[in-house]
This record gives C-alpha cells, structure tokens and sequence, in this order.
C-alpha cells in the first residue's frame, strides 16, 4: 500500500501521521514504542491488505512530530491524549465515528491501554506488542504490582544509559561501542539482527529520530538514599513508565466498555522480560549494577506475570484475552516475525 505523510495540528502540538489504505477501510491505529517512531511500522504495513485503513502517528519528540514537554506525571496519558486527539480528525479517518482496533508496540502497548482507559467507547480491540506491564516499568516485586521502595527507586530517567544517550542524541550510526544506537537496535529490539533486514537503517532512522534531554528522552531524575540511588522525576519519557505515574492495572480492569485484547510477546524478550536487561533489579542480581541489596529487598519485576495477572482479572471482568508467543523472538514481533503478526492483527480485526 502507498504510505502517505499528514500533519495533523491536534492536542496542541504538530502532529506527523503515516497513513494508508482507503478512507472507508476498516481503521486500524498503530502506536509506535520508545526510541523509534510510526516508520517502525512501515515493513508491517507493508504485508497489510489494502481492506485496512491505516494510521500511525509519531509520538511527541520522536519521528516528525513536534518536540514538545513531556509531562510524566500525567504517565502514559500524555502521550495517549495526542493520539486521542487525532480521531476526530477527518483526513485521517474521514466523517465516520471511528473505533480503530489499536496496535501498540513496547511504550505504545502502555500508551493503548491508556487511550482505552480514558475513551472505552472509541475502541474496537487491542492488539499489544511486547507492552510494558500495567504496572509499569521496574520497581515492582510482585505480580500485584507492589512497589519495592516507597520512592519507586531504580525506575525513572536516571536509568538510562548515560553513553547510549550521548550517542543517541550525537546521532551515530556506526558499531565501535557497544552501546550505539546501532547495536541497541541489533541486540535488544530484536533476538536475531537478521531480521532487520533491508529496512535497518529505515529502522535506525526511526530510532535515531528521539528528541533527547529532561523534557523528553530519558527525562530527569532524583536522588534517593535507596538502592540504586536514583528514583523518578517528573519530566521525560522514562518518568512516564515509571511505576511512581504509571500504575493502570485496576483501572483496565474496571473499564466499562471491553474489546478483545491480543497479546503479542517473544519469548527471547530482553527488554519485557522477567529477567529484563533493562530492569536494574535484574542487572542488580546479575552483579552488573554494584550494590544490589539482595532478592528479598529487592527482586527483578516480574513483568510478563504481571500482564498475564491483569489481562486474567480482565476477562474475569467480562473481557477476554489471547497470549501468543512467539518462540524465538525477540522485542519487536511486528519486525521478526511479520506472518504470524498478520495473522495476529487480522483475527482481530
């Protein structure tokens, strides 16, 4: 399908959207991750048949959407009410009442069921890739979400990689460190690099688009007397998942209105994982992160139990859900694993 580029002035701030397929088709509204932006989707909508009406947005200060404040304090929302804004906008949807089936990626699964939350009647169904756990990222010990630290300790902007940030915002595109943009993309968002394939640098554009700095990515943070000495701020992006703003169990639980929700996940996941890399709990007990006070103190989140925890008293509510794993994979189903993912988006739809 020919793949289209609007801008879109909505919630306040200029918008970037991809579209595709035709004005009555079936909408479908993909919702990109952190560090990349809606061209991650463009080998998908690729495979996509044109029946689907298809629209990606770059989230705020990544892709080509302006580089706005990122206030974590509203969590995920702040990002949710930008694509929220953006249904009543006729040139992506045309006149009719759209309920799309959302598709969120990582960040975006959080930023979904956040669009779900805050408009139940405006939403056909779920589909979330590899989604942050409804909890949150980090700072949780336990599949009920409780928090490890009263201050949510070990979450937030300060967990960032300080030499990936310097990179990220330098741009680079080369391999000599381990922690260039590059070689984040070919270890952590995927289980084999192969599968980038010909769209690796489309792909490394995407992630190399993220605006930097305390509004955005990774956000500030502050300092705490508890391990590992940092805890959440309240500007940025990282701030947003932090379990401190971003604790949305009881609420989709509570949702009036429950669409199917499908749940796409590999189970080679180094980033939304049980033994996340990116958790420091996780790095921690592996002794990469000094200091780590120990299992009972301090123990890795428990992510995907935490999902499959709430995504249960969901259907026990009166909804349903579908697991699938994918064997193998890594991050970022809709990049490795495309067939299966179509299929996935297409029983749902």
């Amino acid at each position: 399908m020919e793949i289209r580029r609007h801008e879109i002035l909505a919630n306040g701030i200029r918008q970037r959207v991809l579209v595709a397929g035709p004005e009555d088709g079936i909408p479908v509204l993909l919702i990109h991750g952190n560090c990349s932006s809606a061209d991650f989707w463009q080998p998908l909508i690729r495979r996509l048949p044109a029946t689907l009406r298809l629209v990606a947005p770059d989230l705020r200060g990544y892709g080509g959407t302006q580089v706005a404040p990122v206030d974590a304090t509203r969590g995920l929302r702040v990002f949710a009410d930008d694509v929220a804004a953006l249904l009543d906008e006729p040139a992506l949807f045309g006149t009719a009442d759209p309920r799309p089936v959302l598709v969120g990626h990582s960040l975006g699964g959080g930023v979904a069921m956040s669009l779900l939350i805050g408009h139940p009647d405006r939403v056909a169904g779920l589909l979330l890739a590899a989604p942050v756990s409804p909890y949150g990222f980090g700072g949780t010990r336990d599949l009920a979400g409780t928090p490890t630290t009263p201050d949510f300790a070990g979450t937030g902007g300060g967990t960032a990689g300080a030499d990936f940030v310097r990179r990220l915002a330098a741009a680079e595109r080369g391999t000599d460190a381990r922690t260039s943009p590059r070689n984040v993309l070919r270890t952590a968002y995927v289980a084999d690099p192969a599968s980038l394939g010909e769209d690796e640098e489309l792909l490394l554009d995407s992630v190399l688009s993220t605006a930097t700095g305390d509004d955005n990515y990774p956000g500030n943070s502050e300092q705490t007397g508890n391990w590992p000495g940092m805890a959440p701020g309240d500007r940025g992006v990282l701030n947003t998942l932090a379990p401190k703003h971003f604790r949305i169990a009881d609420e989709l639980v509570a949702v009036s209105t429950k669409p199917p929700i499908t749940w796409v996940r590999g189970d080679a996941d180094v980033i939304v994982s049980d033994t996340s890399l990116f958790d420091l709990a996780y790095l921690g007990q592996l002794g990469v992160v000094p200091g780590w006070p120990g299992a009972e103190a301090c123990p890795p989140q428990p992510m995907i139990g935490q999902t499959r925890a709430v995504l249960d008293r969901y259907a026990a509510a009166g909804g349903s859900y579908r697991e699938i794993v994918l064997p193998g994979c890594g991050h970022s189903p809709n990049i490795e694993r495309p067939a299966e993912f179509v299929a996935a988006l297409l029983d749902l739809v």
